[in-house]
């Protein structure tokens, strides 16, 4: 392409315009401060990390004693030792050996706990687990294989809930045997 320039000395060179970058050519400006990087090249952040992005390891060597909190997503395939709390995510690997109460949203068991576990949504025990201690839990999954000494409380109760806020309770000749939880049977469920 040709450029028309006016007012331009004769005798001075031609130089080709520098190209002005259009808008939506930009590279994106990070969003968090650059930490200082040694020889390695800085991505900016993205507005909102992906689970996997945050996911916490805690490996083999790594032993803890005391309170572990954490936000997203936590494996730990070490020793933890006093108590484990979060919103997230935990998942035990086939090393890790805990001894510990756990209080999180999700717990996946793939090694050994001794200690309670609070899941506020679901708790699995896979094959290779060991628990020792009682499971409180919405949803529970335990596959065959695994070992699981302790009590646990799966779901939540909404005939028990109803009766007891509207004030009424069945009369003791009332209450069948049928009601009353049985060994192997959980409580809440009809047959």
């Amino acid at each position: 392409m040709f450029k028309k320039v006016i007012g331009q000395d004769q005798n001075e060179p031609v130089r080709p315009a520098a190209p002005v970058p259009h808008p939506e050519t930009r590279a994106p400006e990070p969003l968090v401060p650059a930490a200082p990087s040694h020889g390695a090249q800085v991505t900016p952040a993205p507005a909102r990390p992906s689970p996997a992005a945050t996911r916490n390891v805690l490996s083999s060597d790594v032993e803890i004693k005391g309170t572990v909190k954490f936000t997203n997503d936590l494996v730990v395939d070490g020793k933890i030792e006093g108590e484990v709390s979060s919103e997230g995510n935990l998942t035990v690997g086939e090393n890790a050996r805990i001894k510990a109460e756990i209080k999180t949203a999700t717990v996946v068991v793939y090694g050994k706990v001794h200690g309670n576990i609070t899941g506020s949504e679901r708790v699995e025990l896979k094959a290779s687990a060991e628990v020792v201690g009682d499971i409180k839990t919405k949803t529970l999954s335990i596959e065959a294989g695994a070992i699981f000494v302790g009590k646990s409380t799966v779901g939540t109760p909404t005939q028990a809930v109803s009766q007891a806020s509207s004030g009424s309770k069945p009369a003791a000749s009332e209450k069948s045997s049928s009601d009353s939880p049985k060994q192997g049977t959980l409580a809440g469920t009809n047959s």
